[in-house]
């Protein structure tokens, strides 16, 4: 009896262990072989409605969308270049997308999250300074040089800052075809309509110009 309990536990164990990377995935595992996206239409769905299979052709599974560096001259001195099934329409329901981020020197793509994706990336040039912080407020961050991979889980908030001498340029792959991006400070003081003043500066403990002096910044 008791070898028969411990097998089925075993086995229940083992079961939990096969489905819990499905259950954690961003996106749902696809139905048939390909969904190429038909961006246009009036169905709304979850990801993008299949184009016929009549309609799909070898450039559908084809993007040169990340292949030129993008312009990082801004003021943050950074641009991300999406590799997404917005611009890429062979990913949908394949769960995955990846972007290019060029950092200008001393460039940052400032603090943001990604709802329905873990980032990997790979840095391919320079040196970048890569932080987190955990739902416990716990602050962790590396400077990853050409070569090298880092990983930022799903929904945490995390920043670039390229601290090297030259531009750097890094690849980042998710785990969705369309992750999507929250930015912190133009989520803050750039949305539209925007956020009350009253509220940001009993969030921040500033004085009220400071607040709209900083939304000034982003258009509002």
């Amino acid at each position: 009896m008791g070898l028969r309990l411990l097998a089925k536990t075993l086995f229940l164990s083992l079961s939990i262990t096969i489905l819990l990377p499905a259950s954690r995935g961003a996106d749902s595992d696809p139905l048939q072989d390909i969904c190429v996206a038909k961006m246009e239409g009036d169905v709304t769905v979850n990801g993008f409605p299949c184009k016929p299979m009549s309609e799909v052709v070898s450039d559908d599974f084809f993007s040169s969308a990340i292949s030129m560096e993008g312009d990082t001259n801004n003021p943050s001195g950074f641009q991300v270049t999406a590799g997404n099934v917005l611009s890429f329409p062979g990913l949908n329901t394949l769960g995955l997308s990846m972007n290019r981020v060029d950092l200008a020197v001393g460039g940052i793509n400032p603090p943001h999250v990604h709802p329905r994706a873990t980032q990997l990336g790979f840095v391919v040039k320079g040196e970048v300074l890569v932080g987190f912080v955990t739902t416990s407020n716990v602050f962790y961050s590396k400077v990853i040089k050409a070569g090298e991979n880092f990983v930022i889980p799903r929904g945490l908030m995390h920043f670039e800052l390229n601290v090297g001498h030259d531009k750097a340029f890094e690849i980042t792959v998710f785990n969705s075809q369309l992750p999507g991006t929250v930015s912190a400070p133009l989520s803050l003081f750039g949305s539209k309509p925007p956020i009350p003043t009253d509220v940001l500066t009993k969030t921040f403990l500033v004085d009220p110009n400071i607040i709209d002096l900083i939304k000034s910044k982003f258009g509002n």
